[in-house]
């Protein structure tokens, strides 16, 4: 059922709660609105809705006969904890359970508290305010995210914008593997300022394909050298992009703040105009908001939940105490020796602010996911059927969505499938958490990503699989089809790149029956390598893809590592800036078939890697350089690369494009394009169907 077939509760029979932040737990939950004697109306907590429905559940003989809708009236729930659901709160197909935000209105389930109480007063010669930061559950007096009027401000930091680079790292010898961490480096002359309040500060330094978060331990500034608390994630390189955050020092802009974790305070430099009377601040003290408890390993799962048009905010996760990545790394990686700080892939460990195992059959629906340190919704273990819809995933400290897990489940009722992500709007994540992923799918087969508009992420937008090699693996026919996903790795306002290795979709592992089609892609930028469309990387097995639109790419309109019996068919391929197509492994089975597809450049080379070998297939291809350079398969010419055996049928011809430069690769009368057997195909309704309700607000 759509947002707009959304009945009168009462037409079909449906039981009615309604829950306000005005409310109270103590009445009957019945009505909308307080009674004039303030004795009925209500209820005030989610737990105490959920809890009346168990209680109606029990008294019709454990089922519910009649569907359940509770009325969730707008304003802000700021949650003490997170809410918990378990098999006990199911609906069934009949007679779903349904938390439904009442029309006009807009509730807010916030893991934050709003800090009061602000004082005037100076820093480093600054008119700021300063005020107690809300007390942590999990102890400590450290935040690393701030909203202001619905807004995300900046932790205070050195570079204002930008990165600087590291200089050398001693740790890093020649014989240190590139898996291993070092826990210092040396920073260049005059570009790590004297700060008192340095052993507050934490540097996030870019490496390969991650980003590691390491706390200050101390500065010697004859040497240059700064030494951290962890260690990296990876071996760092000397170029490497860094920057610093949290130093009283380093508070400087408007709009910036500082948490002095010593005194347990905040310090705000407000914006001009911004009143600390009639100026909403928000800081986050749960790291999530909603956990979906089933135990899929004993076939108790939570069924048929719908939540619709709710919004879920402010949340942030850190890494505990004690952290170590090495149970999270994959398994060809050896686990590291010291605390490290930072996940080997995709941010992987950073759970969802709303997370579920073992839920089937459950929709989110218009709902929004705005203003998080974490990732929106993770769908784990066991989660089947489940679909989510027209909604919003927005300012994100980690990525969008996670599906399944990096385990390979023995047990059907544990495996994460048969999914769906349709028409959502997915955009401005890896705030935290810079290689974090739009949409993440591990070790799980049979889901859709429909419709879905992707944008403004540092990392990859669409990840599935996790397998690395020729293993076992089961992320098997999954759909990618009619999204639109621009702007990873380089963000629309310009920014970075500062990773590398990244994609609009990437995959690992055994795909049989996976599909990518009718797909817009475009604008990817990897810093030293790997900002490409499509990217097969290690392993990607018995994966179609087919009708895709591909261009402007730093390295590459598509990628394969290395894999085998996979196909791109009948794709357009445009303007990579280093090369069109690249092959990083020779093996001696059959690769790809590469066949049907039109690539068009203006520079940089067509063919990148091992093409010395014949175990691909290139065939029936156009291509065409808009510059009119002569176009080589390597060193050779077209004619004598198919006197090798390849590019059979295939012609270097104009494909005859509308109008290029303005991103539009229509088909003229006449193109050649027909003489390859090139079937055109309509990308007009990419990216979602319906307009989501969130405002990115």
């Amino acid at each position: 059922m759509s947002a707009s077939q959304n009945p009168d509760p009462a037409a079909i029979g449906a039981r009615v709660y309604h829950l306000s932040p005005g409310g109270s737990d103590a009445w009957s939950g019945k009505r909308a609105l307080p009674d004039r004697q303030r004795t009925d109306g209500p209820f005030a907590t989610w737990e105490r809705a959920r809890d009346a429905i168990r209680e109606l559940k029990q008294k019709q003989g454990g089922q519910l006969p009649q569907p359940v809708r509770v009325v969730v009236h707008g304003g802000t729930y700021y949650l003490k904890q997170p809410i918990v659901f378990t098999p006990e709160d199911s609906g069934s197909i009949g007679a779903p359970v349904e938390f439904v935000a009442a029309p006009g209105e807009s509730p807010v389930l916030s893991g934050g508290r709003r800090i009061t109480g602000w004082q005037k007063t100076t820093l480093n010669g600054h008119a700021v305010w300063v005020a107690r930061i809300p007390e942590q559950p999990q102890g400590g007096s450290v935040i690393r995210e701030l909203w202001v009027n619905g807004e995300r401000r900046t932790r205070a930091r050195h570079p204002n914008r930008g990165y600087l680079a590291v200089a050398e790292v001693p740790d890093a010898k020649a014989d240190v593997p590139w898996s291993q961490g070092q826990a210092r480096f040396a920073y260049k002359a005059g570009e790590w300022p004297s700060a008192a309040t340095i052993d507050q500060a934490e540097v996030r330094v870019m490496n390969r394909w991650v980003e590691s978060h390491l706390p200050v331990a101390g500065v010697d500034e004859t040497a240059r050298r700064v030494t951290f608390r962890k260690n990296s994630v990876f071996k760092l390189d000397p170029g490497d992009l860094y920057y610093i955050e949290n130093a009283a020092e380093f508070l400087d802009l408007p709009g910036e703040w500082w948490c002095d974790s010593r005194d347990s305070k905040i310090y705000y430099f407000p914006l001009p105009g911004e009143d600390p009377r009639q100026t909403v601040i928000v800081a986050p003290v749960q790291s999530q908001l909603i956990r979906f408890a089933g135990r899929p390993e004993a076939h108790q799962f939570i069924d048929h939940l719908c939540f619709r048009g709710l919004t879920f905010a402010h949340t942030e996760w850190h890494f505990p105490s004690g952290f170590d990545t090495g149970k999270d790394k994959v398994e060809i990686w050896p686990p590291p020796k010291a605390e490290v700080g930072g996940f080997a892939q995709a941010a992987i460990g950073v759970p969802g602010a709303v997370r579920a195992e073992g839920m089937r059959n459950a929709v989110f629906e218009n709902c929004s996911f705005l203003h998080l340190g974490s990732y929106g919704l993770e769908l784990g273990r066991g989660c089947q059927q489940n679909r989510v819809q027209a909604c919003e995933f927005a300012d994100l400290g980690a990525g969008g969505i996670k599906i399944g897990e990096t385990a390979i489940r023995q047990t059907p009722a544990e495996i994460a499938w048969g999914n769906e992500i349709s028409d959502c709007h997915i955009h401005d994540g890896g705030r935290l958490y810079h290689s974090a992923i739009g949409i993440w799918i591990g070790q799980s087969p049979s889901n859709k990503l429909r419709h879905n508009h992707i944008h403004d992420f540092y990392y990859t937008g669409i990840s599935i699989g996790w397998t690395w090699g020729y293993d076992r693996a089961l992320a098997t026919n999954n759909l990618v089809e009619f999204n639109h996903v621009h702007h990873i790795g380089v963000l629309s306002n310009g920014d970075g790149p500062i990773l590398s290795d990244m994609a609009g979709i990437y995959t690992l592992g055994l795909h049989s029956g996976t599909v990518i089609r009718n797909n817009l892609w475009h604008d990817t930028a990897g810093l030293r390598y790997g900002g490409w469309g499509i990217y097969f990387d290690e392993g990607t097995t018995g994966i179609l893809a087919e009708n895709n639109l591909v261009y402007r790419t730093t390295h590459g309109g598509f990628h394969q590592h290395y894999g085998k019996n996979n196909t791109v068919r009948n794709n357009i391929f445009v303007d990579a800036e280093k090369h069109q197509i690249q092959r990083s492994r020779a093996e001696s089975h059959l690769s790809f078939t590469f066949e049907q597809n039109i690539v068009f450049w203006n520079r940089g080379k067509l063919l990148d890697g091992q093409f010395q070998d014949k175990q691909f297939l290139m065939r029936r291809n156009l291509y065409w350089h808009s510059e009119g350079q002569d176009i080589r398969f390597g060193q050779d010419s077209l004619a004598d690369w198919q006197k090798k055996g390849h590019e059979e049928g295939s012609l270097v011809a104009d494909p005859l494009f509308a109008n290029p430069a303005a991103g539009d690769f229509r088909l003229k009368p006449g193109s050649p394009a027909a003489q390859i057997g090139f079937q055109p195909f309509d990308l007009g309704n990419v990216g979602p169907r319906v307009k989501t309700i969130g405002a990115f607000r």
